[in-house]
């Protein structure tokens, strides 16, 4: 399966580079949604309503932005290079 013939150590740096990364991306997903947050509560909204208000028109930049660096990252798995190769496995599931 995606062209892996025998099992093998993680190389030893991996796991710093995926926290560091997937860290990196959660926090750009948040700020779409803190912002729409804000905008909201500026505009006079409740803090309660606001947050909902957020939630319902930041999910689909978010989900949008999710659904294409899965894709982008899915695509590294066809490479020969074995790094590249464990960075978007990882990355795409994350």
């Amino acid at each position: 399966l995606f062209g892996v013939e025998q099992t093998g150590p993680i190389m030893s740096m991996m796991p710093i580079f995926m926290v560091g990364v997937v860290f990196g991306l959660a926090m750009d997903y948040e700020v779409f949604l803190v912002t729409r947050m804000r905008e909201a509560y500026v505009h006079g909204e409740s803090p309660g309503q606001a947050v909902v208000t957020g939630f319902k028109h930041g999910a689909r930049v978010v989900t949008a932005a999710a659904v294409i660096m899965m894709a982008v990252f899915a695509g590294f798995i066809g490479s020969s290079e074995q790094m590249i190769k464990m960075i978007g496995f990882s990355l795409a599931i994350a």
